[in-house]
């Protein structure tokens, strides 16, 4: 898989398909595309694969996966990416398509946050619930510094310049208690976790090396609340909390990263001109197509009669939406083969066979 995550041209990519959101459904699209020969684009807002899976219950036990006894919602993430990879799809994460706009040809140009425009001639609706953005502080002046001093859930601390800056991370779950020890291998000034409260949702073995650091004082660990930030230079200098007594304090801050929890928002899916029901998209069953042609919707983004919101049927769903592609982009039938006999699909595969 290549990912791609800012603009790299000022041209559209053009491509078979593009599949909106990364989740367990949207990634059994690609598989599902694949197997017609069909190269996918995606892209989602999170800056990983997996959506509700990986954010919501990644550690929590899935019971009615076909032919898995159980397994988490990560193994599910992980066990689908690898069924996907001989895809190879692009990948677009951490950014959010804001536009989707039919051409005269009939193709559909999305743009994203970032950016990039993507020109496809299909577009696989898989948005889930909506897009799983981070929640944002509300903060006198915090918008100025987004991306510049102050970063909602970074997923690569390696791209923030930490060296030698006051580092404060905000958060109480295990990206936060995570994030606050991997800022130590970027040698900052200082460290400082803050929470509202003074515990901390994260595995036992991580709050052990947490505690080891707050007693040799390499991380400086505080339950209070952010209520104002100080500037110098358009840069973020400091930060004034409030401790539990009601008094503040003011802290030395140069880079904020926030982890503040991830909450789904329908987004921009609203202004692209698509027929919503109760903020979902109604499809053709045979097909899961939307009211506008080239645009299909799977999973929980879409509503039909008899709806259930569980993967397995957003798993059938992507399988009809991909057969329907492949018939709508060749004007043709699509001979149904399967992959236990099929030559050709073995060939997408990249299955090598032995001799006997």
């Amino acid at each position: 898989m290549h990912t791609e995550t800012t603009a790299t041209s000022s041209r559209p990519i053009e491509t078979d398909t593009v599949v909106i959101g990364a989740g367990a459904v949207g990634m059994f699209q690609v598989f599902q595309l694949g197997l017609q020969g069909l190269h996918c684009h995606v892209v989602d807002a999170l800056p990983h694969l997996g959506g509700q899976c990986s954010e919501l219950y990644p550690d929590k036990p899935i019971y009615d996966i076909p032919g898995i006894k159980a397994c988490t919602g990560q193994e599910l993430i992980d066990r689908l990416r690898e069924q996907m990879e001989p895809f190879a799809p692009t990948l677009h994460l951490g950014q959010q398509v804001q536009t989707l706009e039919q051409q005269d040809d009939g193709r559909w140009l999305l743009a994203t946050s970032t950016g990039t425009q993507l020109l496809a001639k299909a577009v696989v609706i898989a948005a889930g619930v909506g897009s799983f953005v981070p929640k944002t502080l509300k903060i006198d002046g915090i918008e100025a510094l987004i991306d510049r001093n102050v970063h909602y859930h970074p997923a690569n601390l390696a791209t923030l310049t930490l060296q030698g800056q006051h580092v404060l991370v905000h958060g109480g779950d295990e990206l936060a208690v995570q994030a606050a020890l991997d800022t130590l291998a970027c040698t900052p000034a200082s460290v400082t976790l803050i929470h509202r409260r003074d515990v901390f949702t994260a595995p036992e073995a991580l709050l052990a090396q947490l505690q080891i650091y707050k007693d040799t004082g390499r991380i400086r660990v505080v339950a209070a609340q952010p209520q104002s930030l100080l500037t110098t230079d358009d840069q973020l200098s400091s930060v004034e909390i409030v401790l539990p007594d009601g008094s503040s304090e003011s802290l030395p801050v140069q880079q904020w990263l926030v982890f503040q929890g991830i909450s789904p928002k329908l987004g921009p899916v609203a202004q692209w001109g698509l027929e919503l029901v109760k903020k979902q998209l109604p499809v053709d069953t045979s097909t899961f197509v939307t009211e506008a042609p080239g645009i299909y919707a799977v999973g929980d983004i879409n509503i039909y009669p008899g709806k259930r919101k569980l993967l397995l049927c957003g798993f059938h769903e992507a399988t009809l939406a991909g057969f329907s592609i492949a018939e709508y982009l060749t004007d043709k039938p699509v001979l149904l083969q399967y992959t236990t006999t099929s030559t050709r699909l073995h060939a997408l595969l990249g299955v090598v066979h032995t001799e006997k």
